[in-house]
């Protein structure tokens, strides 16, 4: 950033992190409304949080070994990593790091109308979603994706959602019918 910003990197660095911590001040929010629930005992929706976060941990953990698994053999050097979670998304670890928002916001609301502060918690997960999705996270990631594996990933984008888990798609060629004798 230094050199890209040249003279200007002093003012350019102060608004780029104040920019981040504007960020950081939006997520911190969620976390705060989930802690000063002022619930008396645990609630259904408190187990259900934290059974949550635990999922989102423990599947952001198990997609990001998968990859480093996936790019520490040599044979697949190049080639887009399209096994485990990371057959039923093209990020599995960005949709487990927005589950683990989406925990807190579970932990935040109160249904009963007791801690109606609880529902700002939900400017968690819709943040992150919307970074991940649109802004920081899958935009450049796949643009640098389609540079440098180019056909591949764009045959593992037609086949795979981006975002949302979901069963594989079938792709154009599995839809065409041969020709020739059957």
């Amino acid at each position: 950033m230094r050199s890209e910003w040249a003279d200007n990197f002093r003012n350019r660095l102060f608004w780029f992190l104040q920019i981040q911590a504007a960020c950081a001040f939006l997520l911190v929010i969620a976390i705060a409304a989930a802690a000063h629930n002022p619930a008396p005992t645990l609630r259904f929706s408190d187990w259900l949080g934290v059974l949550i976060l635990a999922v989102a941990i423990g599947g952001e953990t198990m997609a990001d070994r998968q990859l480093t698994r996936f790019r520490a053999e040599p044979g697949n050097i190049g080639r887009v990593c399209d096994t485990g979670l990371w057959t039923f998304s093209r990020h599995p670890n960005y949709f487990f790091e927005w589950l683990g928002w989406l925990a807190y916001a579970v932990i935040a609301i109160d249904l009963s109308g007791v801690y109606p502060w609880g529902w700002i918690a939900l400017c968690g997960p819709a943040f992150m979603y919307w970074l991940l999705v649109h802004v920081s996270g899958i935009p450049p990631l796949e643009a640098h994706m389609l540079r440098s594996r180019g056909d591949s990933f764009r045959a593992y984008q037609a086949r795979v959602n981006a975002f949302w888990p979901g069963p594989p798609m079938p792709t154009a060629s599995l839809l065409t019918p041969k020709s020739g004798p059957t």
